[in-house]
């Protein structure tokens, strides 16, 4: 499969997301923001009860990231802004996307089959940022634009954030259904099954 490289603006369309595939590079500037497990929930939850969001999230994409931020002057600064494991968010996750229609989510550590389904429905991917780049995704941030829900601790808050050429990004699960964690799981099933026959055969030939 030849891996192709994308530098997307923001707000990102459903035809532009429809287009990547699994393994593809990403870059990604413009408007993002951040939510973890209590924003999600405070968003669905204003979401039912017809309540005005803070944001529009519609062709933004999503970061799961609680960052490390410093005010200064009334004016905050992102010192650095680390992925948070995605699977956290798995409960929630397809119904956000349902509800606000974010094209892109990036995180890592994967996620899990309600959310490849979701991702594959309403035309949106996960992206996987590198573990432990969190200085190099500050970095990338432009401006910080709003933040919202402050009242949920700052790792928790709503960070609206400009960024710029935000990535890599490794395009992890499309919106085709395909699944790079897929793809690492049916491999270590196949190893394994490779590895106990191994082991049955040597341990045979011991016995005899």
């Amino acid at each position: 499969m030849d891996v192709a490289e994308y530098h997307l603006r923001t707000p990102i369309s459903e035809k532009a997301v429809r287009r990547l595939r699994v393994k593809d590079i990403v870059f990604i500037t413009g408007e993002i923001f951040t939510a973890r497990d209590a924003a999600h929930r405070r968003a669905l939850e204003y979401h039912a009860a017809g309540r005005e969001l803070p944001i529009t999230m519609e062709g933004k994409p999503l970061f799961h990231c609680g960052p490390l931020v410093r005010e200064a002057d009334g004016t905050y600064e992102v010192v650095a802004a680390g992925p948070t494991t995605s699977m956290r968010m798995e409960m929630f996750e397809d119904a956000f996307i349902d509800a606000f229609r974010v094209p892109v989510i990036i995180g890592k550590g994967g996620m899990g089959s309600r959310t490849r389904d979701a991702l594959e429905k309403f035309g949106a991917v996960y992206c996987a940022f590198p573990g432990g780049a969190g200085a190099l995704a500050a970095k990338a941030v432009h401006e910080v634009k709003a933040v919202e829900w402050l009242d949920l601790g700052m790792p928790e808050a709503m960070w609206i954030l400009d960024v710029k050429a935000l990535g890599p990004l490794t395009v992890a699960m499309d919106a085709h259904g395909n699944s790079l964690y897929a793809e690492v799981g049916t491999q270590i099933e196949k190893n394994k099954e490779r590895i106990d026959n191994m082991i049955q055969v040597g341990t045979t030939k011991t016995i005899t």
